[in-house]
């Protein structure tokens, strides 16, 4: 079953209504991992923002488990269906690893029992030891902040994962470890992981690559 469906998507912005994206078609499935890839300004973000409802479509639909996502509540949306990860994690570094993710349960709104136990559990599935769950995010690596923002977002049992440029600072030994848990949450897990990427190699390790082209005005 498509988890996404993509009918005849358009996004145009300004005065001028230039187009970012015009007239896709794309279809996103579970257990897969898509690469989006593109030059600047062929609108991979954009695409983000509106698979996760931060934006609305000019014109089209995006169908999620056939469901127009524009006539979903947009809280319920993103705090049950949808993960972001942000290209600059957005973790509130005064906050240990594992106070971020319970945070992001508390968020949620989801009743969920043994909050700290179940961020730590996913601290490690990530492959974070308990000492560096305890330590603050300005204390971690890039690599180790990336893999927090990975848990923080797995901490409400999203069924997508978006993630926009997750590997994109990173060196090859550590982006090898992120792709990898992506694939694990597409291939084990069944969850559709869609990546904005500039990234040759994290689009040689995805199953997919829908590739966007930069509109001329």
């Amino acid at each position: 079953m498509s988890t996404f469906t993509l009918n005849n998507l358009c996004y145009s912005y300004g005065s001028r209504q230039r187009d970012v994206i015009s007239n896709l078609n794309y279809v996103f499935e579970d257990s897969k991992v898509y690469s989006i890839i593109g030059k600047s300004g062929a609108g991979k973000t954009t695409l983000l923002s509106l698979l996760s409802g931060l934006v609305k479509p000019t014109k089209g639909s995006i169908l999620y488990d056939g469901n127009d996502i524009s006539k979903m509540d947009p809280y319920r949306y993103r705090s049950n269906y949808v993960g972001v990860i942000f290209q600059s994690f957005n973790l509130l570094p005064h906050l240990t690893a594992i106070e971020n993710v319970v945070l992001s349960m508390d968020i949620s709104g989801k009743k969920i029992t043994g909050k700290k136990e179940k961020a730590q559990m996913l601290l490690n599935s990530v492959g974070l030891d308990d000492a560096t769950a305890h330590r603050r995010i300005l204390k971690l690596s890039g690599g180790e902040q990336q893999r927090v923002a990975i848990a923080r977002t797995l901490s409400y049992e999203p069924s997508v994962i978006l993630a926009d440029e997750p590997t994109g600072n990173l060196d090859g030994e550590t982006q090898t470890g992120i792709i990898n848990i992506f694939q694990d949450l597409a291939h084990k897990e069944g969850k559709c992981v869609i990546l904005v990427t500039h990234s040759p190699y994290v689009a040689q390790m995805s199953d997919m690559v829908y590739e966007l082209a930069v509109k001329k005005d």
